[in-house]
């Protein structure tokens, strides 16, 4: 006899909907009391960026690192060598090397004027007479010299200490070692007019460290507050019902991991939600200058990057571990790569657009008690060639360049290290990124050789296996 089913039948929609709501029963009656306890949890012991003690007691607390992509030529800005001149068309045997391209091309004079500024009377080329007048804050390396000559390499080599871009930036490195005092904002900003510089999300990424500890990038073009990141407003909830919104996803969110016991996407998902929430209120206030004096908003001048730079001093000023602000002029990515075809007029353009800002960020933050306890970086992945490529351009030079720092325990109105006399290769005291590096860190509390991270079954850290401390140029 066939079996008959006593109840009516039932439609695919039906099933699904009385099978959601009875599963739905029995989660809830499992939640309720884990939801309790991870209320509990929530909070600062989750928060992978707060504050972290150093190694030692630092000398700085924030970084600003001021970018130069492209290259900018160190004997048309801050090392000056008058033997070019002299010898002007000749190729000494100091600056014939084959893997500069335009082996023929002589050595060529600067077109810029060079003067006496400071107490110190450093040299300085007239396209930067403003960051002249502060000399006596900043301290110069003319030694360093880099791996390769070719823009993408050398840029992740200054950003990650590497050639590949599957290592963390300098800034996730210093979020990972130390955390970041405004659990509101990112602790690591990288900024640009326009164009991110060339390896993009590379240079402020974490590759395999936690993604908490991942750059946020800005493109500061769009200066109005409200819209200077995407999506930041919720238009259709009050704050309180966000708030509400976003812990009961994070209590949910949070089950979820532990259930999984470790699951670094879901984790770096949970921390993203949780500062995006946050950021909505901070962020906007942070990128409103209009709260600032008339005085300072002269002081600083209207170029693009000169307002990067009042944004970069409020945002240290709020606690924010690290900030890069990369140059870029009509969205070029490696802007001073215009030294190949035009020296006098690409530089003295870039120059002119940065000048003013940058001066002004040392006097504020000098002004404002805010120098000694952050380090400000100058440079570009690698320098020029003295020689001359066509008629008025120069060549890639990895060989020597100039970087500059200020404040954050470095000697002021201080020159190190130096270039051979026609300006192309570090000969005195010489220093590689990797040891510009280890000495940042140094600066903010950190040995370079002990912050390090496992993965893949080998411990890694920002310098590799090298770097030495400039411990010259230390206060």
């Amino acid at each position: 006899m066939r079996h008959r089913n006593p109840l009516p039948p039932m439609s695919r929609r039906d099933l699904l909907s009385r099978m959601g709501a009875g599963f739905g029963s029995l989660a809830l009656a499992q939640c309720l009391p884990q939801i309790a306890n991870a209320s509990a949890r929530v909070g600062a012991d989750n928060t992978p960026l707060q504050p972290k003690p150093p190694h030692f007691a630092p000398k700085a607390k924030h970084v600003i690192q001021l970018f130069m992509p492209g290259g900018p030529s160190q004997v048309d800005t801050f090392d000056y060598k008058p033997d070019i001149e002299k010898h002007a068309g000749e190729r000494p045997s100091l600056v014939d090397r084959k893997s500069l391209r335009n082996t023929k091309m002589g050595l060529m004079p600067s077109p810029f004027e060079f003067k006496r500024y400071g107490e110190c009377g450093k040299w300085v080329s007239n396209i930067f007479p403003k960051v002249g007048e502060v000399v006596d804050d900043l301290c110069f390396v003319h030694s360093m010299h880099t791996d390769i000559p070719e823009h993408a390499g050398a840029i992740l080599m200054m950003n990650l200490g590497h050639l590949q871009p599957s290592r963390p930036s300098l800034g996730s490195w210093l979020t990972y070692g130390l955390g970041t005092e405004n659990q509101n904002l990112p602790g690591f900003v990288a900024m640009s007019p326009r164009a991110q510089p060339r390896g993009k999300l590379a240079n402020w990424g974490n590759a395999f460290l936690p993604g908490a500890y991942a750059g946020t990038y800005i493109n500061i073009a769009d200066m109005n507050s409200e819209r200077i990141l995407d999506d930041l407003k919720n238009p259709h909830l009050t704050r309180s019902e966000q708030r509400r919104q976003a812990d009961l996803l994070s209590r949910l969110n949070r089950m979820h991991l532990e259930q999984k016991q470790k699951d670094d996407m879901l984790e770096a998902s949970i921390q993203s939600m949780e500062m995006a929430f946050r950021m909505q209120f901070a962020v906007p206030d942070t990128f409103d200058t209009s709260q600032e004096s008339q005085a300072t908003l002269e002081m600083y001048g209207d170029s693009e990057y000169a307002k990067g730079c009042l944004l970069a001093r409020r945002m240290i000023e709020r606690g924010v571990r690290m900030v890069q602000l990369s140059h870029s002029i009509d969205g070029y990515d490696i802007a001073w790569d215009t030294g190949h075809g035009d020296i006098q007029g690409g530089h003295a353009r870039l120059a002119q657009a940065c000048d003013q800002g940058i001066a002004a960020l040392i006097k504020d933050l000098k002004q404002r008690g805010l120098l000694d306890e952050t380090l400000v970086i100058w440079g570009g992945e690698f320098g020029r060639a003295p020689t001359s490529e066509g008629q008025k351009g120069r060549d890639h030079d990895h060989y020597g360049f100039t970087v500059w720092m200020a404040g954050g325990g470095v000697k002021p109105g201080f020159s190190y290290g130096s270039t051979d006399e026609f300006g192309l290769s570090a000969v005195e005291n010489r220093v590689h990124v990797h040891d510009l590096h280890a000495t940042i860190l140094h600066l903010m509390g950190l040995d370079h050789e002990e912050l390090t991270y496992r993965y893949s079954g080998r411990d890694f850290r920002l310098t590799d296996v090298h770097g030495k401390v400039i411990k010259d140029i230390l206060t």
